[in-house]
C-alpha cells in the first residue's frame, strides 16, 4: 500500500511519502514522491494505485510537454495535461487491467509553482482524471492508507499552521499510519516549497533519522494519559469496584 500527503498551508506547502513496497510476502522500497521538471521549475508527483498506470502517464505527459508547452505556466495546466494522460491509460489498458482483476485506481497529488502562479500550489487527481485544489477549508490531501492519520490532521491542522509545524503533522500523520499498518514504512522522501521559493527542497529520512522525534511523540502521549481528565468516570470505576467485592464475597 502507500502513504503519500500533501499539505498547504500560508505559508507554503509539504509533501510527504513512505517507500514501502509488499508484493505478496516480498517487501522492497521504491520512491513514491518524485521530482518533474519542467522549464527549469522544479514540481512532485505523488500516486497510489498501480505503478505502471503512473510511469506510463508521467512519460505521456513528458512527451506532451516536450511537444508543446507554449501555454503551460501555471500548475493547473500541468495538471490538466497529467489528467488527459491518466485518461488516455485508461483507454489502452484499463480493459486489459480489469481483465486481469486489477483495479484502475491511480490517485496522484500533485504541488509546485510554475513562473504563472502567484503561491506554491496543490493538487489531487482522481482516477477519472480531474482534480480538485487545495484550499483554505481543504488543506491536505491523503493518498493510499487513508485513515490512520487524518485524526491528527482534522484536529490541529488549519491554513493558518506555520509551515514548520506542517513538515512535523505529515510525519506524525505517518507515524500513526505505519504503527497501525505493515505496509507503509521508512525511509520517508520530504519535499517543502515556501512561499519564497520557486523550487521545492527534496530530502530522505530513515528511522533513525527521526527516531528522537518520533520517540519524544510518544513519551508525550504516555506523560499525558494520567493527567487525562476523568472526574466524569469516578461513579463507573467505583460502582464496577464495589460490584467486584460483593462478586468476591459471594464465591467465598
Amino acid at each position: 500500500m502507500t502513504f503519500c500527503i500533501g499539505i498547504k498551508v500560508r505559508e507554503g506547502i509539504v509533501a510527504l511519502a513512505d517507500t514501502r513496497i509488499v508484493r505478496g510476502s516480498e517487501q522492497s522500497n521504491k520512491q513514491k514522491l518524485a521530482e518533474f521538471q519542467h522549464n527549469g521549475q522544479s514540481l512532485f508527483t505523488m500516486t497510489s494505485g498501480l505503478r505502471s498506470v503512473r510511469d506510463k502517464a508521467i512519460t505521456y505527459l513528458d512527451e506532451s510537454l516536450r511537444n508543446d508547452s507554449s501555454d503551460v505556466n501555471r500548475l493547473y495546466q500541468i495538471v490538466n495535461r497529467f489528467g488527459e494522460q491518466i485518461r488516455r491509460v485508461k483507454d489502452e489498458d484499463g480493459a486489459a487491467l480489469q481483465s486481469t482483476n486489477h483495479k484502475f485506481n491511480s490517485h496522484a497529488i500533485i504541488g509546485g509553482r510554475l513562473f504563472g502562479d502567484l503561491s506554491p500550489q496543490l493538487f489531487y487527481v482522481y482516477p477519472e482524471g480531474n482534480w480538485i485544489e487545495a484550499a483554505e477549508d481543504a488543506p491536505y490531501y491523503v493518498i493510499g492508507r487513508t485513515y490512520y492519520g487524518k485524526p491528527i490532521l482534522d484536529r490541529l491542522l488549519t491554513y493558518d499552521t506555520p509551515l514548520r509545524s506542517a513538515v512535523g503533522l505529515a510525519l506524525l500523520a505517518f507515524d500513526a499510519t505505519r504503527a497501525s499498518v505493515t505496509d507503509v514504512d521508512y525511509p520517508i522522501d520530504v519535499a517543502v516549497l515556501s512561499n519564497q521559493s520557486t523550487i521545492p527542497t527534496f530530502s530522505r529520512y530513515t528511522e533513525a533519522d527521526l527516531a528522537t522525534t518520533t520517540a519524544w511523540w510518544s513519551n508525550t502521549l504516555k506523560d499525558a494519559l494520567p493527567q487525562l481528565p476523568m472526574q466524569w468516570a469516578d461513579d463507573l470505576l467505583a460502582n464496577s469496584q464495589s460490584q467486584g467485592v460483593n462478586q468476591s464475597m459471594q464465591q467465598q
